[in-house]
């Protein structure tokens, strides 16, 4: 007996651990971290924001030794860039290693590189030449990394345009363009047998700003619509991505890769556009990253698979100044340089006033209000526990 009320008593204080312990963050969500500006905070700084918003992913467009040097010891999972320029070089396998000893090696693991991105949206570069370095460059850096014992820590990989695709409508149609067919097939069997996921980058703003007419808003935004159902496989997509995702997944098929996992490396909505720009204001951005964050906490998968949560990584973290092309392209953030919200994204933020006159940059601690009633309904349960616990030994 005394031992059944010793077991009946670890069952609530085992629970009140995990209630305590639990983590209500959010997790699921990775961000594009770009520097292409001359304002931004320094990166210590950015791994402080990145942590009070309990963002565990991040992608930069480099491989930048300050900024891999603030992220150490911070558990931001943190994927790398090989820029597009660095392919030819690092065909070379000898070459490779050199690049991975230098870049990556040191950091690893104090800094949680989970994954190298060879190249940006190579497949679609006006550089063709590009394309004859992918595999070959991609190959020598893996190889690089079995070398050196980082590659069952490391992924390696290239995120692709959607502009890639010959179709993507309705997703069971989609295709790749016929002229990177011969070399993307080369490119998906690296992939396969290293299993490294295909990254894509998806923007519904493009497809809406270019044909506003013809495609419904609340469909690009993850609003309430009725949405289309693909007509071959009879599949219901509420939302333009989750589309966009499984015409990728069918394009691999139609080569004969079934496989491969497709992640989001980059997805947005600018707040802010030239007049030509339709759509591109501060209440589709929020509308559509405050839809899409509600999307991954709910660890969602897509019609073609629902049951692999979609991993994406949100463009971006800040709005950079210096980028070039249409006001769009430097309006994507989340946050101004200065630390201050672009738009709230259904995120509450709770600053800490700096001592001096600028803009303060301190803790920001971000929780959905969803998130935030979860906790405030669980350290009540908590409490309840606790008396509960203690009531119960005063008996024993």
């Amino acid at each position: 007996m005394a031992t059944f009320c010793r077991n009946i008593a670890l069952i609530p204080f085992f629970l009140l651990l995990s209630l305590t312990f639990s983590d209500f963050g959010v997790t699921c969500l990775g961000v594009n971290y770009g520097q292409v500006a001359n304002n931004l905070p320094q990166p210590d700084k950015v791994v402080d924001l990145l942590s009070s918003l309990k963002i565990t992913k991040s992608r930069i467009y480099d491989t930048n030794p300050q900024v891999l040097t603030a992220f150490a010891n911070s558990n931001i999972e943190l994927i790398v860039t090989v820029e597009n320029q660095m392919l030819a070089v690092l065909v070379d396998p000898q070459q490779a290693l050199q690049w991975v000893s230098t870049h990556i090696k040191p950091y690893f693991p104090a800094t949680k590189i989970t994954g190298i991105a060879v190249g940006n949206e190579v497949f679609t570069d006006d550089d063709t030449s590009l394309i004859q370095n992918l595999v070959p460059a991609t190959v020598s850096i893996h190889g690089a990394l079995v070398q050196l014992g980082l590659d069952k820590y490391i992924q390696v990989s290239t995120p692709n345009s959607l502009a890639v695709l010959e179709e993507s409508y309705p997703p069971s149609a989609g295709s790749f363009k016929t002229e990177v067919a011969g070399i993307m097939s080369q490119y998906l069997q690296f992939l396969s047998s290293t299993k490294a996921p295909f990254w894509i980058n998806a923007y519904t703003y493009f497809a809406y700003k270019d044909a506003p007419n013809r495609i419904s808003l609340d469909y690009a935004l993850f609003n309430p619509n009725s949405g289309m159902v693909d007509p071959y496989t009879k599949l219901h997509y509420d939302n333009m991505l989750y589309a966009q995702v499984d015409a990728a997944i069918f394009a691999m098929a139609r080569l004969g890769y079934n496989g491969i996992e497709v992640r989001v490396s980059e997805t947005g909505w600018p707040s802010k556009g030239d007049p030509n720009e339709v759509g591109a204001t501060v209440v589709n951005a929020a509308t559509y990253n405050k839809n899409l964050l509600r999307r991954q906490m709910a660890n969602e998968g897509t019609p073609l698979r629902p049951n692999m949560r979609l991993e994406v990584y949100l463009f971006a973290l800040f709005n950079e100044d210096m980028k070039p092309g249409p006001t769009s392209e430097r309006n994507y953030g989340l946050f101004q340089p200065d630390g201050t919200m672009v738009y709230n994204v259904g995120l509450s933020a709770l600053s800490t006033p700096s001592s001096s006159s600028t803009p303060s940059s301190a803790s920001i601690s971000l929780a959905s209000s969803a998130t935030k009633a979860a906790n405030r309904e669980n350290q009540s349960l908590v409490n309840w526990m606790l008396v509960f616990l203690l009531t119960f030994r005063a008996f024993m």
